[in-house]
């Protein structure tokens, strides 16, 4: 059995590189406004930035759950699916949450404030690959 082909990794991963790409982009802005302004830079958005990475995880644990499920009385198609679309939404929950830790960057590097609030809503984003990756390995036969 080919499993999902590593789809639900391979697609994750996209997303979690996009997402910290663009999370990464906005902490060097904000950074560098810190800077150029003679005020101390807040490490901690760096939080922001690695959030996405998860989602790669959560694609590997979904490759590995497709792979290790019993496919004997399923068409040879439903892995692939699986995977794919699975991957395709945690890839989605790690790109818009590399936009909302770029945001939250963006304003606690501005007023030092919110942190508490900020990683809530990238949590939140996060909760969705969670679901994703847990409703996806429920479906799976065996």
């Amino acid at each position: 059995m080919l499993g999902d082909l590593g789809l639900s990794l391979t697609l994750a991963a996209i997303g979690s590189a996009i997402g910290t790409g663009v999370a990464g982009m906005s902490a060097i802005g904000a950074w560098k406004k810190a800077y150029a302004e003679n005020r101390a830079a807040p490490f901690i958005i760096i939080a922001f930035v690695g959030a996405p990475l998860t989602q790669t995880i959560y694609g590997m644990i979904l490759r590995d759950a497709i792979l290790d499920a019993s496919w004997a009385e399923m068409p040879v198609w439903f892995p692939l699916i699986l995977g794919g679309v699975a991957g395709i939404a945690m890839g989605f929950s790690a790109f818009f949450q590399g936009k909302a830790g770029a945001r939250a960057s963006d304003a606690l590097g501005e007023t030092g404030e919110g942190f508490g609030n900020y990683i809530m809503v990238v949590g939140i984003v996060e909760t969705v690959a969670l679901f994703v990756m847990v409703f996806s390995m429920i479906a799976l036969p065996g």
